[in-house]
């Protein structure tokens, strides 16, 4: 008798056989993650052909040489030991200097240099505060994630570059330019692309990768994902080792860091969450936790980068946008998935009482990004969509009940914050200096917005 023809005992008690059981097979440690790629053929052929071309291991790297002082900022940092830095964003002799902080961290083993940025939009306060909290007690220094004496590498942190614009609350320098169109910068040039020049020569400069935290533009807010050149292999591999699921592929504006770093042999992403001019805790931990995955994926840390559960790749994108002007009421946030033809967001106006009008999605797919100003004019953005034609059963798996995307990162407490309980605090009296709910005080005017 065939083993697979004895009925189960289940089937027939009293005529059961009692067979050895197969040995198990050795299960893998990851299951192999589910690509939901949207990029078209040829452009899927470019990046496989450039991702056949990786470099070797550069031989600094080597760990039988032994780790060398990390000489930065006309400074001699020495392995395993953190360094807090001042770096002037101009050469003044009067007159405002700008100076920024920076925090290196050289460990003891050798590796490669990762710069981490923030800030470079001024009014996008995700950076600041992701960097501000890697550099914090909990999570660097001895016996702590980042851990000088284990590191393999180098960790350049800077928190806020655009000093001026963030203290001013604005996106642009006093110029009115944006910083991330000016790269690499012009030394003799107006004061942006002075700012450029400096921070790419001294900031940036030997560097092997560079991961550039970024939110939205005013009036949006965006679901947390990274920006790449997947045609640049170091830059794919850490796209993919940040660790979430949507990766849009784009080489990036003329003169933006991402774009002009490939230029000469840098890898570089960006990752973007949230608003400007707001602390959105979600997007501050999965920056933190893609960071961290990253260096894992590098082997700078010790342990397993996690992973998602799949990679959503695209190159294409729709905007939808408002046929009519009034109000705004957007119906579905940021990271919902939405089918054709749903109501993604209405119009009315004060003015024609009792008249509404729809915005439907053109076709199925992720709003990665939606309009957060309630005044919208005919043309203006609602919302930066995503079609979905691949990968769409995976991509409804991990949607939560109100059918947005949760993205990996997202769960658990943040990590920043201690874990112990909270003790609350009743403070008892009247409002002296007006209501509660008064204004803040009028806004600036401000112009039309650019993508990162």
């Amino acid at each position: 008798m065939v083993a697979s023809d004895v009925p189960s005992g289940k089937d027939s008690p009293e005529n059961a056989v009692r067979t050895k059981a197969a040995p198990r097979t050795k299960r893998r440690r990851y299951a192999p993650i589910k690509i939901a790629n949207q990029i078209p053929k040829r452009r899927r052929m470019e990046i496989e052909k450039a991702l056949g071309e990786v470099a070797e291991t550069p031989a600094k790297w080597s760990r039988n040489g032994g780790t060398k002082n990390h000489n930065f900022l006309k400074k001699r940092i020495k392995p395993g030991t953190i360094r807090h830095l001042e770096y002037d964003l101009l050469d003044v002799e009067i007159g405002e200097s700008w100076p920024i902080p920076v925090s290196v961290v050289h460990g003891s083993r050798p590796g490669p240099v990762v710069t981490l940025l923030g800030a470079v939009h001024g009014d996008e306060l995700v950076g600041p505060l992701a960097l501000t909290y890697l550099c914090g007690a909990n999570f660097m220094g001895d016996d702590r994630l980042i851990d000088p004496s284990v590191l393999a590498g180098t960790i350049r942190i800077v928190p806020i570059v655009n000093l001026p614009g963030y203290r001013r609350r604005s996106r642009y320098f006093p110029d009115r330019r944006d910083l991330n169109r000016s790269f690499p910068g012009n030394p003799d040039s107006n004061t942006t692309s002075r700012v450029a020049s400096g921070v790419w020569k001294n900031l940036i400069s030997g560097s092997d990768y560079i991961v550039d935290l970024h939110t939205a533009a005013k009036g949006r807010t965006n679901v947390p994902q990274i920006r790449a050149n997947l045609a640049h292999p170091s830059s794919n591999r850490i796209a993919r080792g940040f660790g979430i699921e949507t990766i849009l592929d784009s080489e990036g504006p003329r003169g933006s860091l991402r774009r002009t770093a490939n230029d000469n042999n840098m890898a570089s992403i960006t990752f973007e969450g949230g608003g400007p001019d707001e602390a959105d805790p979600e997007s501050v931990q999965i920056s933190m936790y893609g960071i961290i995955n990253i260096l894992r994926t590098l082997r700078m840390l010790p342990g397993y980068p996690s992973k998602p559960r799949f990679r959503m790749l695209a190159s294409g994108s729709i905007w939808i946008r408002s046929d009519q002007g009034g109000l705004l009421d957007v119906l579905a946030p940021a990271g919902s998935f939405v089918e054709e033809a749903d109501i993604v967001a209405t119009v009315t106006d004060p003015e024609v009482p009792g008249e509404s009008h729809d915005i439907v999605s053109p076709v199925q797919g992720l709003l990665i990004s939606t309009a957060t100003h309630p005044f919208v004019n005919s043309g203006s953005p609602i919302g930066h969509l995503l079609p979905v034609k691949r990968g769409v059963t995976t991509l409804k798996n991990r949607l939560d009940d109100e059918g947005c995307l949760i993205i990996s990162g997202s769960d658990g407490d943040p990590p920043w914050r201690e874990d112990e309980d909270v003790e609350d605090i009743a403070i008892f009296g009247e409002w002296s200096g007006g209501s509660p709910d008064a204004e803040w005080g009028p806004s600036e005017d401000v112009d039309a917005e650019e993508e990162n």
